[in-house]
């Protein structure tokens, strides 16, 4: 395998007497891009959550560059600010615009300078389709264009693995068009990155490995083409026919 960015290691998660996560492991290699589906409640958000340390996990491993964030002894600041995270509800600040919420944190974080942080941001909000609208507050913008903004933010923090948490779920249907091109589009870049979603479609096309998570165990990892046309458990037969039917 190419050189492993992460490495997931018997990763538990507990909310009291909830084990979300029951040993997870798993590895996305650098320029992979990773697929996680699953139903609801499977734990795929919170396995998310946990990578980058917005949940702490009860115990296990969590190797990003070969250091392991749930050692105490990490400075795990400047490690997690390596990953990007877009989320499904946008965050954007609301009384900022576009170009303000994708330079706030290159400059409270990455301390970069006014004229720094504005050239970055213009460069990725126009890869994304959004230079027209940089003095749009989130408030004046579709959620299509709030999701676009989201990704800009995370790719102006210059990110070693962006990280996405269901980045169409939120949207009406002829806006979730608009942010999987942005993310097909960084497919191709060689960017890592680590795709919790219920496209399907779009999961078969752009992956190159799918995760399928089922009562906080992974059931099945392997390339695309295993997955939607041989897998071999029949939990996940039933949650693809299940699935593939509906739409």
């Amino acid at each position: 395998m190419a050189d492993v960015l992460l490495d997931i290691r018997d990763l538990k998660m507990q909310f009291g007497q909830n084990e979300v996560l029951k040993g997870i492991n798993f590895t996305v290699a650098k320029g992979e891009v990773v697929c996680i589906i699953g139903a609801s409640g499977s734990g795929k958000s919170t396995l998310l959550r946990c990578t980058n340390l917005l949940e702490r996990a009860t115990c296990g491993q969590i190797l990003f560059n070969d250091v392991d964030l749930l050692d105490t002894k990490t400075h795990t600041l400047e490690l997690t600010k390596k990953m990007g995270m877009v989320f499904q509800s946008f965050n954007l600040f609301a009384n900022l615009t576009a170009l303000q919420n994708c330079m706030v944190g290159q400059q409270t974080v990455l301390k970069r300078t006014l004229s720094e942080a504005k050239a970055n941001a213009m460069k990725n909000l126009e890869n994304v389709g959004m230079s027209q609208f940089i003095n749009a507050k989130p408030h004046q913008l579709s959620g299509g264009q709030q999701q676009r903004v989201a990704i800009a933010r995370a790719l102006s923090m210059d990110p070693e693995v962006l990280l996405f948490d269901e980045p169409t779920s939120a949207l009406d249907p002829e806006m979730v068009g608009e942010v999987l091109k942005v993310i097909r589009n960084l497919a191709d870049t060689g960017l890592t990155m680590l795709i919790v979603t219920h496209e399907m479609a779009f999961a078969r096309d752009v992956a190159d490995r799918v995760v399928f998570m089922d009562d906080g165990v992974i059931l099945e990892d392997d390339v695309p083409e295993v997955i939607f046309n041989q897998p071999k458990n029949e939990r996940t037969k039933a949650f693809l026919n299940r699935i593939l039917n509906d739409d």
